[in-house]
């Protein structure tokens, strides 16, 4: 019988194909090109999670998530023009997707016997990185590196995670606690243009900074 874990798993894989395969479709590419893509940000993720983790990629032994990007690529086919009038379609699938894997890289993380603070590293990269992958191949900055709340979410959502487990509550809870910190945090920052600070450059405003890091 399928856990729970593992419909967040799938749903997740869904959500975060149909973000990639519909931020492709926005640079023109084929269907082909669309599938890489949305696959690369739905597995990238937990790729990295697996291989820091000293394990077989996921998606290696289970040819599933392969079949899970394809259902997703078939239903922006033939949904992609009702799924481009909503509003605030990409960044909801791609939230989604974050919430659902954030849970799924702690409870891998932890099941394979390592502190909680990993976990919610491994959490956030699980989260986070497939994202990078993609914003790497469409050539735009990875959003995790703008000012927008994104693998910090991710931060947020592990944490939650782990008072959870202070609290002693039920497992399902934990996992549904954690995944909608996630995507609340997410939606509320994006709601209300929250932020961390730009970093700023020592010698910002001055035109001559490079010659001055430079100079001897």
């Amino acid at each position: 019988m399928i856990s729970f874990v593992e419909i967040l798993e799938y749903t997740g894989t869904f959500a975060f194909a149909i973000s990639g395969i519909r931020y492709a479709s926005l640079q023109k590419f084929d269907w082909f090109g669309a599938y890489v893509v949305g696959l690369v940000t739905a597995i990238g993720g937990g790729t990295l999670r697996d291989l820091l983790l000293n394990s077989s990629p996921f998606w290696m032994t289970e040819p599933s998530y392969l079949i899970c990007t394809a259902i997703a690529l078939l239903f922006a086919i033939l949904f992609g023009e009702k799924i481009n009038h909503l509003s605030n379609t990409f960044m909801i699938f791609d939230t989604l997707g974050l919430g659902f894997f954030v849970v799924v890289g702690i409870e891998k993380t932890l099941d394979a016997g390592f502190p909680m603070w990993t976990a919610v590293v491994m959490g956030a990269a699980t989260g986070a990185f497939g994202g990078v992958i993609r914003d790497v191949l469409l050539n735009q900055e990875p959003l995790i590196f703008r000012k927008e709340i994104y693998a910090m979410a991710c931060v947020i959502g592990g944490i939650a995670y782990w008072l959870g487990i202070e609290f002693q509550l039920n497992a399902a809870i934990i996992q549904v606690l954690s995944a909608t910190t996630v995507i609340l945090t997410r939606l509320l920052a994006v709601r209300y243009h929250i932020g961390l600070p730009v970093l700023k450059g020592y010698n910002e405003g001055n035109n001559n900074s490079d010659e001055t890091f430079h100079s001897k």
